[in-house]
């Protein structure tokens, strides 16, 4: 294990998806699971999110789409979330979606819209958006 990637990827991580869900799924982690926690820190988020070939804006653009394709929506909804944290605008995110609705098809649009706004009404009811 990198320690350096391990830790630059969970500073991101958190970063992107916040203290407390990073928090949780470490917590959560026991010793069968850990080594899952280990591979997203250094392995997902060390080496494909601490680069500097992409700002996180473009990250969680190119993430919505992959997951919205690959219909991970549980993941995708996390990802939303990280992409209105990394500074996307609302219209930004309404044109990404529509455009996964043209590309991914129309039922994965719909399912898009629908994780969207169940987020956007618990980030609402947390603290705003």
């Amino acid at each position: 294990m990198d320690e350096t990637l391990r830790k630059n990827g969970e500073h991101i991580r958190r970063r992107v998806l916040g203290d407390d869900y990073v928090d949780r799924a470490m917590r959560q982690a026991d010793t069968f699971s850990n080594p899952l926690q280990d591979l997203l820190n250094e392995y997902c988020w060390g080496m494909a999110w601490t680069d500097d070939g992409l700002d996180l804006r473009q990250r969680s653009l190119l993430n919505l789409g992959m997951l919205a394709a690959s219909n991970r929506m549980h993941e995708f909804g996390l990802h939303f979330r990280g992409a209105i944290r990394n500074g996307l605008t609302e219209k930004e995110l309404q044109a990404a979606l529509l455009q996964i609705a043209v590309y991914c098809g129309v039922p994965a649009g719909v399912e898009a819209f629908r994780v969207a706004r169940a987020v956007r009404a618990e980030m609402a009811a947390e603290d705003g958006i």
